[in-house]
């Protein structure tokens, strides 16, 4: 199975062409100049403009640059657009002169590289979750800059990429040569993005399978071995860290025709999928692969699904499918390409979204051009310039339709045509008229989405009905001799349900066909919906609405069937008035969640029965009014071992580890670690630390700015439970300090641990 190159497939009008050319004027916005200047600086060459901000000039400088190029490529393959074409050639002539002028093939825009690559060449690793040798994940950083290169020559063929691509390559194949096997996986703790594909895209650029085994090298065990075993170890992880790490075990597997390694990675697919998705397609908590038993986590957070996730389980799936074409995976990336992909971007201002909260009546924040280079900002340029990749695929001499959507493909090798008239999903319809010379004689698959229930899709060939047979991978297959003008009308009734969290928890989706319905309940209190420069700028930080507050469907059980009122005149418009609970609510409009911007929104709806109601209600206002009340106390906050907090507030460590315990993250350190909280208002009183009551024989210092706040000593005496100590501020530290940030240290004592710290909090 082959998907076509994006320039044989044209999106037409539609939702997703709207989102391709909004995006295409983003990417028109961003400035090469600034995007290269990070390389540039590292290679020696004056830059020839200033740098951007953000997340481009504190630490991961460089890779919205690698990010550029891959959405370049995509945006000139899917458009044709001559300006795409013409950036790309810019950013890759520099990049090619960056690289000489190394001498050694390197070229990055990772600050102090020199020095970094030539200790890690030297064996000289410390490798932490988010860090390496105290760098800002370079391998991560990097890897967007291999992958923009593999994408501007597989996708628009310029040679000077490959050239470039190959040094790299080679370079790395030299920094890493005489590290051992442990080595190269201690350092491979480190967050690295998908090191072990790209090499496996090399390896098939070149036919050296030189480069393979450098993708063996960089695929990680700790990931991989749980997974030949079909085990889920993936609670507490960094989520985005590990997916594409799976798709780079499928990229070699895929190479080399090694069943386990593709096994690996189904496994992977299917247990995230099944298990650790919610309505939307997207996933995690806080960055965080959540307990597949507890998504009350996701629920109460103001950082959800991460959109780097989904573009990244969409690669997966793409490849999973080519493999092995089965209906199922298009029936997840459907439901993610519609309902968290479509809805990341701004449809106007075109601002890309980091975190999709869930929480009832919160809402997000969008990306601003000159100020926000979060990862979802490379991502999400990348995201609406490939929306043809996959609608469909190939055989040598068969074709398959993936998804019903608005657009035309040209199948130059075959001569055949196809064009695919529809306004779906606000109409169930779609026309596939076949355009060719003569007659073929070729199967055309058409895909049975799983949304449709059993015998409900219907077909007709010009307009004459079609019997069918569904075949086990969950495709019709019509083979017959094709004319030149022949159509295809297939009818695709959709229904709604209601969908529950995976924990089977009493909290429901409304989903009609692939579409997730989503309610707006209001546009107030929203501060940073455009985000600012600021490090946690892509956080909904406006206030949290009480859950007791929530909007409450009546119903006995958390799986049913709702009646929602069609609203008059409004395509894909609901009204709910027979099953919400509050008066107050009950005109809330139901409609696409991708149509939802610049709102409070219901994504996630409470369920429960009326005898049962008010009970739970009060239960909820009581465990809410001592959460938000804290909330509201608490200035900053940090998650020990979580990688965004931990970056957020400038982490620093020595002999420092984390990991996760009862489903909570922690770190201690031999040594110490510090991170600086944010004390804009000058109101810091009080400090407060989460530890696990039984740690025992544990003493290390806290200081603040260097004074001594507190020595602690834990003996075990709190018990198997966590436990919050407050320490309070002296007001000489309060006032010598006001305003500016405070240093926060836990320093060990000699033979001792500092920690585990479970949580930091600083208090008004």
């Amino acid at each position: 199975m082959q998907s076509f190159p994006l320039s044989q497939v044209k999106i037409g009008d539609g939702p997703f062409k709207n989102a391709q050319q909004t995006d295409l004027k983003y990417i028109l916005a961003l400035e090469p100049d600034r995007l290269l200047a990070p390389f540039l600086r590292e290679a020696g060459i004056e830059p020839r403009a200033k740098l951007y901000g953000n997340w481009e000039n504190t630490g991961l400088d460089g890779h919205i640059g690698g990010h550029y190029l891959s959405a370049l490529s995509l945006m000139y393959a899917a458009t044709g657009d001559g300006e795409m074409q013409k950036r790309l050639n810019y950013m890759i002539d520099w990049l090619e002169t960056c690289q000489k002028k190394s001498g050694n093939g390197y070229v990055g825009g990772i600050p102090g590289s020199k020095a970094l690559w030539e200790d890690i060449a030297n064996g000289k690793i410390n490798a932490e979750s988010f860090a390496l040798n105290k760098k800002w994940v370079p391998w991560y950083n990097i890897h967007k800059l291999y992958a923009g290169l593999a994408d501007a020559y597989l996708l628009t063929g310029n040679q000077k990429a490959k050239t470039v691509l190959i040094n790299l390559s080679d370079w790395c194949l030299n920094l890493t040569s005489k590290l051992s096997d442990e080595q190269i996986q201690t350092m491979l703790r480190s967050e690295h993005g998908g090191m072990n594909e790209v090499f496996a895209d090399v390896a098939l650029i070149t036919g050296d399978k030189k480069y393979l085994e450098l993708a063996r090298k960089f695929s990680h065990q700790t990931i991989l071995q749980p997974l030949l075993q079909n085990k889920d170890a993936l609670t507490g992880l960094h989520a985005n860290t590990q997916i594409p790490k799976v798709i780079g075990f499928m990229r070699v597997a895929e190479l080399e025709g090694d069943k386990e390694w593709a096994n690996a990675a189904n496994f992977f697919w299917e247990t995230v999928v099944q298990n650790r998705t919610i309505s939307i397609g997207g996933n995690s908590v806080r960055e965080h692969f959540n307990p597949v038993n507890n998504f009350m986590p996701m629920l109460e957070s103001k950082e959800g699904p991460e959109t780097c996730n989904t573009y990244n389980m969409l690669k997966l799936s793409k490849r999973l499918f080519l493999s092995n074409p089965q209906a199922k995976y298009l029936d997840y990336y459907e439901r993610a390409m519609y309902n968290h992909i479509l809805s990341s971007q701004h449809p106007e201002k075109g601002g890309f979204v980091y975190f999709t909260p869930i929480r009832p009546q919160h809402y997000r924040v969008y990306s601003k051009v000159d100020d926000s280079f979060w990862c979802c900002v490379g991502s999400g340029l990348e995201n609406h310039g490939k929306y043809g990749e996959l609608i469909y695929a190939h055989t040598d001499k068969d074709l398959f339709v993936n998804l019903y959507m608005a657009s035309e493909l040209n199948w130059k090798e075959r001569g055949i045509k196809l064009i695919q008239k529809t306004e779906f999903p606000f109409k169930e319809t779609s026309e596939i008229k076949v355009q060719l010379k003569g007659t073929k004689t070729f199967a055309l698959n058409l895909r049975y989405p799983s949304w449709v229930k059993n015998g409900g899709m219907k077909l007709r060939i010009n307009n004459k009905p079609v019997t069918y047979q569904r075949d086990e991978s969950g495709y019709i297959a019509i083979k017959r001799s094709w004319k030149n003008g022949d159509v295809v009308s297939v009818t695709l009734p959709m229904e709604t349900k209601a969908e529950p969290l995976p924990d089977n928890s009493p909290w429901v989706s409304f989903v009609h066909g692939p579409v997730v319905l989503a309610a707006v309940t209001g546009d107030a209190n929203m501060p940073g919906l455009i985000a600012d420069g600021t490090r946690m700028g892509h956080i909904a930080n406006g206030p949290l609405y009480s859950l007791e507050d929530a909007p409450t469907i009546l119903s006995a059980q958390n799986k049913f069937k709702p009646s929602l009122e069609r609203v008059p005149g409004k395509p894909l418009a609901f009204r709910a008035s027979n099953l919400i609970y509050q008066e107050k609510y009950k005109n809330l409009e139901l409609v696409p969640f991708f149509q939802v911007h610049d709102a409070r929104y219901m994504l996630y709806w409470p369920v429960n029965t009326a005898e049962k109601i008010k009970a739970s209600q009060e239960l909820l206002r009581q465990q809410e009014t001592m959460k938000l009340s804290l909330e509201a106390a608490t200035i900053d906050q940090v998650a020990p071992g979580e990688q965004q907090p931990e970056s957020d507030h400038n982490f620093q460590s020595e002999k420092s580890e984390n990991g996760v315990f009862k489903d909570r993250h922690w770190r201690h350190a031999q040594g110490w670690f510090s991170y600086d909280l944010k004390n804009p208002d000058k109101a810091a009183r009080k400090l407060r630390i989460t530890y696990y009551g039984g740690d025992n024989g544990r003493n290390f210092d806290i200081y603040m700015n260097d004074f001594l706040l507190q020595t602690v000593k834990l003996d075990g005496a709190g018990g198997d439970k966590f436990i919050d100590v407050d320490y309070t501020l002296p007001q000489e530290l309060v006032n010598k300090f006001s305003g500016k940030p405070l240093k926060v240290k836990f320093v060990a004592h000699p033979g001792s641990i500092a920690g585990g710290v479970y949580y930091v909090r600083l208090l008004k």
